[in-house]
């Protein structure tokens, strides 16, 4: 099984080092670009998520209510 993907991936990656640099480039930015995002998305909610349940908003007293 991993001798098949190892296989596979040579594969891919020859074929990629092969190309020329302006599709190397398209290529990678196509794929990169969209996991980027996502990654960016998933870090921003977790930091909200986070900071809320460790804070408080200013003017708040200890029973929540402005």
């Amino acid at each position: 099984m991993l001798d098949g993907l190892s296989d596979w991936w040579d594969t891919v990656e020859l074929w990629l080092a092969q190309l020329w640099f302006p599709l190397q480039f398209v290529l990678v930015v196509a794929v990169l670009a969209p996991l980027c995002l996502g990654a960016a998305w998933l870090i921003d909610r977790l930091v909200d998520r986070i900071s809320a349940w460790f804070g408080s908003t200013r003017g708040e007293d200890s029973s929540g209510r402005p």
